[in-house]
C-alpha cells in the first residue's frame, strides 16, 4: 500500500515519472505563509462552529504558530516526498502535535485550500506592486517638476515633430502608470472573495461558517458557488494582464532611456550605477539596466499567454493542469518588481543635458505647426490653406538651411504678403512650448502644475 496521505485506496507506489512531473513543493513552498495563514482561520472556524474540540484547535493552533516561525525564519524542512505546501504542513504538524493534527483538513480539500493560498499570495504581491509604482510615479514626478521648463523635441514617427519640455514627456508616463494601477486596484478587488470551504467542488455537509474565515483572512466575502471558487484562475489572468501591460510601459520608456543615452542623441546619461562597460571596448558604457527591463518585458508577457494556454480548455472543476498557474506567475511578480525598482533608481540617477535637448528640439523645422496656427489667428486662413503656406516657406528655410525664425520677413511675405513681424513671437522652441497652453499641453507652466498635483497626491498614499 501506498504511504501517500492520500493513498487509502491505492495498493502500489507511484512511478519516479509521476513523482517527478507531480511535485510542486520546489515552487508553492513559496505559499507557505499563506497557507498556514489559511489554516488558522480555518481551525480557529472549526473549533467556533463545534465541529472540532477546543483542545484540539489549541493544539493545532500551537502547532501551527511552531510552523510558521520555521518558514518565517528559514528553519522548515520541505520535501518532495510530500508533493506540496499542504501536505509539507500538515505532515509538519502531525510531527509536531501527533494524530489531532489530521482534523484541520476537515470540511475542506487541497482544491480550495490552494485557490485560497493563491489568491492571499497575489493579493499581497498586487499591494507590494501598488506600492512600487506609487514611488516610480513618485521619481517621475520630482524629475518632471525640475525639468518642466527642459526643451526637448517631441516625436512622431521617431522623426522631430512639435516641441515639448522634459518634464511634459516624464509626466506621460505618469499617467500611464496611473492606469496600471487602478487595473492592479480593480484586480485585487475582484479577488478579494474567500474559496475557503468550498472544499474539492460540491461545498461541505458540515455546518462551517465561511463568512467567518473569509473576515479573519480580510476576504470581502466568500465566494458564491464552490465549483467556481477551485477553478476560477480569472485572479491570476488579471494580475498578470495587468503587469503585462504596465511592463509594457516600461518597456517603452526603457527603450527611450537606450536611445536618449547613445551618443547620437545624448539627452541624458546615467552613471555607473545603472551602467556597465564592455570587455573589448573601453570607451563604452552601456544602459543594461534599460535593456534588461525592455528584455523582461517577454517573459512577463510569456507568463500571461502561458497561463491563457493552460486555462482555455479546462472543464469544471479542478484539474491538475492548474497546478502550472504558479511558476510563470512567481517569476513574473519576481521580475516585473524588478523591472519598476530598475526604472525609479534609473530615473533618480539621471542627469540631463539641457542644452543638448534644446538644440535637437529646433532642428526638423519643428515651429512649423505654430506658424501655421499663427496664420490662422492673425490673418483668418483656413488651417489647410496656412498648412500649404507654411510647407512652402519650410521648403524655402530648407533649401537655405536656416531655421524658420532666422527666415527674414521679407522672404516669408513672397509666399504671403500679409504675414507681419509679430510672426516672430511664435518662432522658436521656447515661445512654441510657452504657447502650449491648453488643458494637458506642454507649457512649462501646465507642466509644474500637473507634477505639483502629482506630487501632492501621491504624498497622501
Amino acid at each position: 500500500m501506498t504511504s501517500k496521505i492520500w493513498g487509502g485506496r491505492f495498493q502500489s507506489a507511484t512511478d519516479a515519472i509521476l513523482e517527478a512531473i507531480n511535485v510542486s513543493i520546489d515552487f508553492d513552498k513559496r505559499l507557505g505563509p499563506q497557507d498556514v495563514r489559511g489554516s488558522l482561520a480555518h481551525v480557529a472556524m472549526l473549533a467556533e462552529t463545534g465541529i472540532i474540540s477546543a483542545e484540539d484547535a489549541a493544539a493545532i493552533t500551537r502547532g501551527l504558530e511552531q510552523i510558521r516561525g520555521e518558514i518565517e525564519e528559514g528553519r522548515f524542512t520541505f520535501s518532495r516526498a510530500l508533493e506540496d505546501i499542504h501536505m509539507n504542513v500538515e505532515s509538519r504538524l502531525a510531527e509536531l502535535i501527533g494524530p489531532a493534527a489530521g482534523r484541520l483538513h476537515t470540511a475542506r480539500s487541497r482544491n480550495d485550500q490552494v485557490a485560497t493560498d493563491f489568491r492571499l499570495y497575489v493579493r499581497d504581491a498586487i499591494d507590494d506592486i501598488d506600492a512600487q509604482l506609487a514611488d516610480l510615479q513618485l521619481a517621475l514626478a520630482e524629475k518632471a517638476l525640475e525639468e518642466a521648463g527642459s526643451v526637448m523635441p517631441g516625436f512622431t514617427h521617431l522623426q522631430s515633430a512639435q516641441p515639448v519640455t522634459f518634464g511634459h514627456h516624464l509626466l506621460a508616463y505618469v499617467e500611464m502608470l496611473a492606469r496600471d494601477r487602478g487595473r492592479f486596484a480593480d484586480a485585487r478587488a475582484r479577488l478579494n472573495e474567500s474559496p475557503l470551504g468550498a472544499a474539492a467542488l460540491a461545498g461541505t455537509s458540515f455546518p462551517i461558517d465561511r463568512e467567518k474565515t473569509a473576515k479573519a483572512l480580510g476576504f470581502a466575502r466568500p465566494t458564491a458557488n464552490s465549483l467556481d471558487s477551485v477553478s476560477d484562475r480569472d485572479f491570476v489572468l488579471e494580475t498578470l494582464s495587468a503587469m503585462a501591460i504596465s511592463a509594457t510601459h516600461l518597456s517603452r520608456f526603457a527603450e527611450e532611456i537606450v536611445l536618449w543615452t547613445t551618443s547620437q542623441f545624448a539627452f541624458v546619461a546615467l552613471s555607473d550605477k545603472f551602467t556597465t562597460g564592455s570587455s573589448i571596448m573601453p570607451q563604452k558604457r552601456n544602459p543594461d539596466a534599460a535593456e534588461l527591463v525592455r528584455g523582461k518585458t517577454g517573459r512577463i508577457i510569456g507568463a500571461l499567454q502561458a497561463m491563457l494556454v493552460v486555462m482555455k480548455g479546462l472543464p469544471l472543476a479542478y484539474s491538475k493542469d492548474m497546478q502550472e498557474d504558479k511558476e510563470g506567475t512567481f517569476d513574473a511578480l519576481d521580475n516585473f518588481a524588478l523591472c519598476v525598482a530598475a526604472m525609479a533608481g534609473m530615473i533618480r540617477d539621471m542627469s540631463v543635458d539641457r542644452p543638448r535637448m534644446r538644440k535637437a528640439a529646433g532642428a526638423g523645422y519643428a515651429t512649423a505647426t505654430d506658424l501655421a496656427d499663427w496664420l490662422v489667428r492673425a490673418l483668418n486662413l483656413p488651417f489647410r490653406e496656412a498648412h500649404h503656406v507654411t510647407g512652402r516657406i519650410v521648403g524655402i528655410a530648407a533649401e537655405r538651411s536656416v531655421g524658420l525664425e532666422k527666415l527674414p520677413l521679407e522672404t516669408m511675405q513672397e509666399v504671403e504678403p500679409r504675414i507681419t513681424e509679430d510672426v516672430f513671437s511664435v518662432l522658436g522652441v521656447e515661445k512654441s512650448v510657452k504657447s502650449r497652453v491648453s488643458y494637458g499641453g506642454t507649457a512649462p507652466e501646465n507642466v509644474r502644475k500637473q507634477a505639483r498635483r502629482w506630487l501632492k497626491h501621491l504624498a497622501k498614499k
